[in-house]
């Protein structure tokens, strides 16, 4: 098992600091959004130079936290999410659509029925909180390979039913994260089913990344060639609005 303290390595090669300059003088927009970009892709080059399944430090049962808070919504709030929950999600439903030579539909029984894995891991949140806890999934390889993306598929894209504001929440990763190990489409969490604050029925764990990535109330997954033309074009619902794509730590 090869495993990094990725925030460590970035630390010690200057992102903290140039971050952290960024966020702390009075500089123009455009002064910061190049030094935020600069820091986006120095962490997304050392996540790749450290090795595409390099893992993440997984953490003993004892090390889990008492309490793991919600992030960003805690409910779905489309039709087909309320109608899902309503009967314990028994017809809800999975699309994979898109660059996908096999697009199908996966029902929540399919997707318990394929390989799983148990991990337990931190969640570190943008807002500056951390949590531990144990999740249990299919990884998101396991669902790929049986729709066969098409070789143009360069990212995946997770449309999901919670709405900020007007807008429905969507994130996306490249295919290097997709097929990683350590990322599942969790429907457990510490031994029980996935809650519905914490994205029931299905929701992203990537954790080579912060917790804005790990997109909750998952209904729609499409592969695309490009990132441009989706919402506002930066790959995700905060992205838009300008955070990082790419939120390695």
């Amino acid at each position: 098992m090869s495993l990094i303290t990725r925030r460590r390595l970035i630390t010690g090669l200057g992102y903290t600091a140039l971050a952290g300059t960024a966020g702390g003088l009075a500089v123009s927009p455009a002064f910061r959004d190049l030094v935020l970009k600069g820091g986006e892709t120095l962490s997304y080059n050392t996540h790749r130079l450290v090795g595409r399944d390099a893992l993440v430090r997984e953490y003993s049962e004892a090390e889990m936290s008492p309490d793991f808070r919600t992030n960003g919504s805690t409910a779905g709030s489309t039709d087909e999410w309320l109608a899902g929950r309503d009967n314990g999600f028994a017809n809800w439903q999975l699309g994979v659509s898109g660059l996908v030579a096999q697009p199908a539909q996966f029902s929540l029984d399919a997707l318990r029925s394929m390989p799983a894995r148990t991990q337990i891991t931190r969640h570190d949140c943008v807002e500056g909180w951390s949590a531990i806890g144990k999740w249990t999934g299919v990884p998101l390889s396991e669902v790929l390979e049986r729709v066969q993306p098409k070789p143009n598929a360069n990212y995946v894209v997770f449309r999901c039913a919670d709405r900020m504001g007007l807008s429905l929440y969507y994130e996306s990763i490249d295919m290097v994260d997709a097929y990683h190990p350590q990322t599942i489409l969790a429907y457990g969490m510490n031994d029980q089913t996935l809650p519905v604050g914490h994205g029931a029925p299905i929701r992203l764990r990537v954790e080579r990344q912060l917790g804005y990535k790990n997109a909750k109330y998952i209904m729609q997954i499409e592969l695309v060639e490009s990132l441009d033309g989706i919402a506002g074009g930066k790959g995700g619902y905060w992205e838009d609005r300008g955070y990082e794509w790419y939120a390695g730590i």
